[in-house]
Parts: C-alpha cells; structure tokens; sequence
C-alpha cells in the first residue's frame, strides 16, 4: 500500500539530494572541525559553507548562525538567554497558541521566576495586535512570537511586532520552525533580534536545529563547554547534519516561489472539494495569512483520533488537532485559543503538504475522507443529520 504523507508539519523526507550531501562526513570526512590537523580542516571549510547557506536562506549572515541541535534547544536558548542578559528585568510575552517549546517554558518560568503574558488571538487566529501593544512595559525582557503557527499555519505579523518592541528597547525572538523554507524570510529587513528553526521541517535530518541572533544582540550561552560556535554553543559540532542542512536551504532558496505555488495550489483543491463534499465541516484560521502547505479542518461531532485511525487504513498519514491522542479529553490549546467550538475542535485533522506531494494523493484524501466521516457520523449519538445536530453535550 502506497503512503500518502501529509504530516509535514510534523517532520519532512530528508531530500535524496540532502542524504548524498551528508554520506561522505560519516566514513571518509570523519575529522573533528575543531582539529588543528588538515584531515580536520577540511571538514571545518565544509561547515563554513554550510553556514553561508543556511544564512542565505534567511537574508542573514553567516556569522549569526548558531548551530544547536533542534528548534526546542534553539527556542529555549534565545528566551533563556534574554533573561540572563537583562537580570533587572523578569517579564516575558508571548502568545496563548505557541508551540510547547515556548509554551511549557514560559509556563515554567511563570511558576519559579517571572511573569508571562500570553497574548490571545481572535477567531481567525490572528494575534490580538491591541494585547500585543498593551503587554510591552519597561519590565519585559523578552518577546517570543512564531512566525507560523505549526496547527492552522496562521502567519503572525512578527515583523511588526518587532519593530514595536525594538522601540521600547525589548529583545524579540520568533519561533520560525514553520516558516523557514515555506515562506520568504530577509533578515536585513527587520528587527528581529533571534530566530529560530529546524532541519527536519525542511528536508533535513532530525536533530539539527538553527538559532540566529542578530549580531550585536546580547548573548549568553544555553549549552556551556568548548569554544564551538564562537563560544556560544559548547559540544562538537554534528558535521553531517549540519552540511546536510546547508544542502536544505540551498534547495529551499532555489525552489521557494515555485513550490510554494505549487503546494499551495494542491492544499487548495484538497480543501474546496473537503468542504464541498463533506457538510459541517471548516476550516481553522482559512481566511487569516498561511504557510500555502497546511490546512487545519474541523468535522462537526467526530473525534480527530477516530478519522486519522480510518485514513490510515489506506495509508494517509495526517495529524489531529485534538489532544486526544496524547490521552487528553481537551482539544488543542490553538484551537481552544481561537474559540473553536468543541464539537468542532475535536474532530480537526491537520493536513501538511511538502513539495514531494502530488496531484495522486490530493485525489486518494479527496475520494477517501468522505465516506469516513459520514461513516463516524452515523455512530455519533450527538449527529442528526447535516442541517439539525444535537448541541448539548
């Protein structure tokens, strides 16, 4: 059985393209790049390389890319880091529908040492600007915002709320895990002073992730050891993966505009002919700016957990937007933050589409999903018909 693999957000096929790039620093380039010998050398001239890339990739410089080793180690250390350079200071924003590397830390950190404001959105999932101004006061160290949102794919005006924050002399961090890749990104043209981002959502391995930071910005380090990254991540660097990241953004530089047009004209199809053919159904954030690879939709009075066991059994591979499958009887904390009705919220399914997507998968979903949904619907006690649906649950 053929997979359909529309769980991109989630992680991505390593391009063979990327996996050829890698290969050599595993048996023949195997040399430490902190090394004072040639055999050595040579591998630190590729991690240069890699470096420019992956800068090119966001309108950056090479000299303000840190390598870590995922965006959950990137996203704590720039936030981390705002608080250890700004003791005076011990308030943080950010935003009611981050991903749980900013969440649960800012949640922790609300708990030990400092107050957090989380900043809502509307129904369309759109950050409430108004809150975002209101939250900024002369205690706050730290904004951190994600450029795109990893469940609706919502874009967020971070470039905006950046400049708002550089005039109040606050650092600002976005959370660009989503975007990198997906969407253009020129760091000489904003105010951000930190980002970051991950290999594995841009057809790279797993465990690479990115930290830029702004240079200038002040610094202090998460991980403490050798002299690697200039001081500002100890531990030696994971060659192969990081040539293999730079071979990614070289690709994703080349290729943005035209997948991206691509993918989104895909992700369109699929979501008309869902909402025509399936009734009470929706989608989340649709009418707000998104990445043009994902799609959130929710089915009334199904569960999310239920359709992706029966999508599965013909090889689609999504995701739910309902916590259920992490054995939470609550939904998302995105869609609950928007105002999702439960009934709706439970049964969302996230579909992330990459450019190895074809029109062939886009036509399976298309002919399969309806058909589960009308067949979970008709063991639904709270499900009438399209037109009168039970509403207390």
């Amino acid at each position: 059985m053929k997979t359909v693999y529309l769980d991109n957000n989630a992680t991505t096929q390593v391009a063979p393209e990327v996996v050829e790039e890698m290969l050599p620093y595993f048996h023949e380039l195997y040399g430490n790049p902190s090394s004072m010998h040639t055999f050595g050398g040579q591998v630190a001239k590729k991690l240069a390389d890699a470096r420019e890339k992956v800068a090119a990739v966001i309108g950056a410089t090479s000299d303000e890319i840190i390598f870590t080793s995922c965006g959950t180690e990137s996203d704590n250390t720039a936030i981390l880091s705002a608080l250890a350079v700004t003791p005076e200071k011990r308030h943080v924003v950010t935003s009611r529908v981050e991903h749980p590397a900013v969440k649960v830390l800012c949640e922790r950190l609300a708990e030990k040492e400092c107050r957090v404001t989380a900043v809502g959105v509307d129904a369309g999932g759109n950050l409430d600007m108004n809150q975002y101004k209101a939250s900024l006061s002369p205690d706050t160290a730290m904004v951190s915002l994600m450029w795109a949102n990893n469940e609706t794919g919502v874009i967020f005006p971070v470039e905006e709320a950046a400049l708002l924050a550089r005039e109040k002399g606050i650092l600002f961090h976005t959370d660009a895990v989503q975007a990198v890749g997906k969407i253009p990104i020129d760091m000489k043209k904003n105010t951000i002073d930190m980002l970051s981002f991950s290999g594995h959502k841009l057809h790279a391995p797993k465990g690479i992730g990115v930290l830029y930071v702004r240079r200038g910005t002040r610094f202090s380090p998460y991980l403490i050891g050798g002299h690697q990254e200039k001081g500002r991540r100890g531990g030696t660097e994971n060659t192969p993966s990081i040539v293999s990241l730079g071979k990614a953004c070289e690709l994703a530089t080349q290729n943005i505009e035209q997948e991206s047009r691509r993918v989104r004209n895909l992700r369109d199809r699929l979501e008309r002919e869902i909402l025509s053919r399936i009734p009470n159904s929706s989608v989340n954030g649709g009418k707000a700016p998104r990445l043009p690879n994902t799609t959130n939709i929710s089915f009334e009075f199904v569960e999310g957990e239920s359709i992706l066991l029966l999508m599965d059994e013909y090889g689609i591979c999504a995701s739910s937007g309902s916590a259920c499958t992490s054995g939470s009887l609550q939904p998302s904390h995105v869609l609950r933050a928007m105002g999702v009705p439960y009934t709706m919220a439970h049964g969302s399914v996230r579909f992330s589409l990459s450019i190895y997507n074809k029109d062939a998968d886009i036509d399976l979903v298309i002919d399969k999903l309806p058909p589960i949904i009308a067949r979970l619907r008709e063991m639904s006690p709270y499900w009438t018909d399209e037109k009168s649906c039970r509403t207390s649950l």
